[in-house]
């Protein structure tokens, strides 16, 4: 019983920040996210992102599995084409 207690005001909580609607910030995480991954990979690739700032998807240029994307970092801004699980087509564009 006291450990029951204990976890319903966790599990209420748990419970609101699942159904609480995190759209305001979450188009930021996805975006930092997406950012900080294409800028890891082209470094693993030999290339320099120093600070990256942005990352937007092309739409235009994007097909079912194969997303691209313009990268900005400090340096340097890229063209990153990727299909799943290959390494990225990476041109730079400054």
């Amino acid at each position: 019983m006291e450990r029951t207690k204990k976890t319903l005001p966790l599990l209420a909580i748990l419970l609101l920040a699942v159904l609480s609607s995190g759209e305001p910030f979450g188009h930021v995480a996805k975006a930092q996210t997406a950012t900080t991954t294409l800028a890891a990979q082209i470094r693993s690739q030999g290339f320099d992102c120093d600070q990256p700032q942005k990352a937007t998807r092309d739409a235009k240029l994007s097909k079912p599995d194969y997303d691209v994307w313009v990268l900005t970092c400090k340096n340097a801004t890229y063209r990153i084409g990727r299909y799943p699980d290959l390494p990225a087509k990476v041109e730079k564009l400054q």
